[in-house]
């Protein structure tokens, strides 16, 4: 009998995605009509800038006027489900290797390269041989995650070594600050770019900015949309540094 295990697949829970699918359009729904009786009390303000469009909804036939604004609501709210399904993190758990799937992107690491992975709640993180970090789900950008919980039982149960007590190299984080020494080149000027992503909550320049210092092997975690930085000597550099 073949000891190969099935695989597993973790994703958000199916209740919460339902919740999450009936509860934004009902809120948007909600948000659209109390919008409306505001905009109905606000034309009656002396000092109310910008009148006409108030008056436009004010003066609009019931029930039209209401029935739309339930339905721009709930519009609304179906924009911000699409929003959350895009964020959801699938990971597809096998005995060689491992997948995350989140919107259009996939990242697969091989599980000879896997030397841990943990989760805390903000982050998956899958770390290889020197500490590097192989693949990162997180929620600064925009990654929404099954709980630690499923995440734990599914490693465990394929025998990958999950890290309970979280990141092993978190002593060696120093936070940082614009043109700080120790970065290699290139580090502080993608540090700075990505200090603004984090400001402007710019998701996607996040993880490309995080993806470029990757290869410099330079590996950041945010606090509060602070960065703290650690240093990876790259392979090939420390394969030198013994001839």
């Amino acid at each position: 009998m073949s000891g190969t295990k099935t695989k597993i697949v973790i994703r958000q829970k199916m209740s919460n995605r339902i919740l999450v699918a009936a509860g934004f359009p009902a809120l948007g729904a909600v948000a659209g009509w109390l919008l409306k009786l505001l905009a109905n009390w606000a034309v009656s303000w002396p000092w109310i800038p910008l009148p006409g469009p108030l008056e436009l909804i004010n003066n609009a036939p019931e029930p039209t006027a209401t029935l739309v604004s339930l339905l721009v609501g709930a519009l609304a709210g179906g924009v911000l489900v699409l929003m959350a399904e895009y964020g959801y993190v699938t990971v597809t758990i096998e005995d060689d290797q491992v997948t995350t799937d989140r919107g259009d992107s996939s990242q697969s690491v091989p599980r000879a390269m896997i030397h841990g992975v943990f989760a805390d709640g903000r982050r998956l993180v899958i770390l290889g041989e020197r500490g590097e970090e192989l693949a990162v789900e997180s929620k600064n950008e925009g990654a929404d995650l099954p709980s630690v919980k499923q995440l734990k039982e599914g490693f465990q149960e394929h025998g990958y070594p999950w890290l309970t007590e979280g990141d092993p190299y978190r002593d060696e984080y120093r936070r940082w600050v614009e043109d700080m020494p120790g970065l290699p080149v290139g580090g502080n000027a993608l540090l700075k770019a990505r200090a603004e992503a984090l400001k402007k909550q710019d998701e996607t320049n996040i993880a490309e900015l995080r993806t470029e210092l990757a290869k410099l092997g330079v590996f950041v975690r945010d606090t509060d949309k602070r960065q703290w930085w650690r240093h990876v000597q790259p392979a090939d550099d420390q394969k030198s540094n013994h001839l």
